[in-house]
């Protein structure tokens, strides 16, 4: 299956599940973020970031400069479960 194909069942499977209501206030939201340009805004990839912390899944602060000093770090992002 291609990208494209997975991705239009993707969309078929949130027009079953996500109210039309709920799915017109995601698409003007959507909307306004492209005429903004956000998407140009973005961190690309290979960029270096600014130091930062987060905090672990263990609730520890971590710091990206003592993480930088074990070597090169790979920051991913999960949005977990909604």
């Amino acid at each position: 299956m291609s990208l494209a194909e997975k991705l239009d069942e993707i969309r078929a499977g949130g027009a079953k599940r996500i109210p039309a209501d709920k799915r017109e206030v995601m698409s003007a939201v959507t909307q306004a973020q492209r005429e903004a340009r956000i998407a140009d805004k973005a961190i690309k990839v290979g960029a270096t970031l600014p130091d930062f912390s987060l905090i672990n899944a263990q609730g520890v602060e971590i710091h990206s400069n003592d993480l930088l000093a074990q070597g090169p770090v790979v920051l991913t992002v999960f949005r977990g479960v909604w």
